[in-house]
């Protein structure tokens, strides 16, 4: 008996990738550092923000590849001779954060101000086209 996945069903033709990217989410293994929120803008529109507490810009760097958004976030270290820390609750740790994007959802920019980091996407919205399909003889 052959194990039918879900890109295998016959009515979703050349949604091969959709199984792979479903498993590359699954396997992204995000810990839950740095908290994020993801909400919607508008109608073509979605801001995903990390609150990414004493990270400077040039900390952060935030690429696209394979409709993958991945951002990273490393700091400088720092030695001051003079700083002694009593408590330090103030992560300063690396992370990585990904998201998958859907086909047609590109990064507008992105801002950082007050701790948060903000990435802007939106969603080009795809020209609605009919099509006739001729039919000949054979």
């Amino acid at each position: 008996m052959t194990k039918l996945t879900f890109a295998a069903h016959p009515f979703l033709l050349g949604f091969d990738e959709l199984e792979r990217l479903v498993e590359r989410t699954a396997k992204s293994g995000n810990d839950g550092y740095p908290p994020f929120n993801i909400e919607q803008s508008s109608e073509n529109g979605f801001r995903i923000t990390l609150a990414v507490a004493g990270f400077r810009e040039a900390d952060i760097a935030i690429t696209v590849e394979d409709r993958q958004l991945m951002i990273r976030g490393r700091q400088a270290d720092e030695v001051d001779e003079g700083r002694v820390f009593l408590h330090r609750g103030i992560a300063a740790r690396a992370f990585q954060r990904s998201f998958v994007l859907a086909e047609g959802v590109e990064v507008a920019g992105a801002v950082l101000e007050n701790g948060l980091l903000h990435v802007d996407l939106t969603r080009a919205v795809p020209d609605k086209i009919v099509q006739t399909i001729r039919i000949t003889k054979g």
